[in-house]
C-alpha cells in the first residue's frame, strides 16, 4: 500500500510537471538576429500565459538535434532547404510552422573591394554544409564568376566554366569571417558577418536579393504542429511587433522579413 501511495504521489508530481512545461516555450536560437528576435516576441508570449526560455547554440546541426530529442519546444536558426536536407540525412521528424526573415548571403573581402579585382587562382572560403554551400556557389554563379551544373545541391565539384580558376576552401559556416585574413574573399551568412562586425548592406561585395527563397523558419517536431505553445508562438513570431523590429532595427543591416 505504501508504495501505491508513493506511486500515486510520483504520477500527481509527473502530471503537474508536464502542465508546468506545456507553459513553458523552449526555444533553441543561434545569435543575431535570432536571439533578438525572439526577445521581441517573448513579451507577446507572456501576456498569452507562456514563458519563453532560449537556449543559444554555436552550430547547425545541434539545434535540430536537441529538437528531435525533446529537449527544445521549437528552434529558430535554419531556412527551409537546410531543414529539408537534415529531416533527409538524419532521418528528423522536424516541420517549420512560421518564416521569420531573410537572412542574404554576401561575399566578404578584406583585400579587394571588387568582383574585377579578383585574380586568377584566388581562394574563396565558403559554407560547408549542403544547402548552403549549394547557395554560396549559385551567388558566384550569378555574378558571373562561375558556372554549375543544374541541381539543388551543387559543390564545387559541379563547376563547369571556371574562368579564374578561383580555388574554394569549404569550412563551418560560423567559422568563415575568421577566414579573411587568409583567403581573397568568403561567402558568410548575415548572422555570423555580423557578429564579426560587418554590416551586410555596406560590407559585402555581392549580395542575395530580397527574393531569396530562403527564408528563416521556425521548426517544431511534426507531432506539436498544432499544440497551443506552437499556435503561441507562430502568432508572436509574425506579430506586427516583431515585423516593425525587422523594419527598423534589421533591414539596415541587410535582413528582411519575410511575412
Amino acid at each position: 500500500m505504501k508504495k501505491l501511495f508513493l506511486g500515486l504521489i510520483l504520477l500527481v508530481c509527473f502530471a503537474s510537471q508536464a502542465v508546468a512545461n506545456d507553459k513553458t516555450i523552449v526555444v533553441g536560437v543561434t545569435p543575431f538576429p535570432h536571439k533578438e528576435i525572439m526577445l521581441i516576441a517573448k513579451p507577446l508570449l507572456e501576456k498569452e500565459g507562456f514563458t519563453l526560455e532560449l537556449k543559444d547554440f554555436s552550430d547547425y546541426v545541434q539545434p535540430n538535434m536537441a529538437l528531435a530529442e525533446g529537449h527544445l519546444t521549437a528552434n529558430f536558426f535554419q531556412h527551409i532547404p537546410y531543414l529539408e536536407n537534415m529531416n533527409k540525412e538524419r532521418n528528423l521528424k522536424l516541420a517549420w510552422v512560421a518564416k521569420v526573415h531573410i537572412e542574404p548571403l554576401g561575399l566578404y573581402s578584406k583585400k579587394i573591394k571588387s568582383l574585377e579585382e579578383l585574380k586568377a587562382g584566388d581562394t574563396i572560403s565558403v559554407p560547408n554544409d549542403p544547402t548552403n554551400n549549394a547557395r554560396a556557389l549559385r551567388l558566384l554563379e550569378k555574378h558571373g564568376l562561375i558556372t554549375l551544373k543544374e541541381g539543388a545541391l551543387v559543390t564545387a565539384r559541379d563547376i563547369i566554366d571556371n574562368p579564374k580558376g578561383l580555388k574554394f576552401v569549404e569550412l563551418e559556416a560560423a567559422q568563415l569571417p575568421r577566414t579573411l585574413v587568409d583567403v581573397t574573399a568568403a561567402v558568410i551568412n548575415t548572422n555570423f558577418a555580423t557578429e564579426a562586425g560587418m554590416i551586410p548592406s555596406r560590407d559585402a561585395i555581392v549580395i542575395e536579393a530580397e527574393d531569396s527563397p530562403f527564408a528563416n523558419v521556425i521548426v517544431v517536431r511534426e507531432a506539436d504542429k498544432d499544440s497551443p505553445a506552437i499556435k503561441a508562438l507562430v502568432k508572436a513570431v509574425n506579430s506586427p511587433e516583431v515585423k516593425e523590429y525587422i523594419l527598423k532595427e534589421l533591414e539596415p543591416k541587410g535582413i528582411v522579413a519575410a511575412f
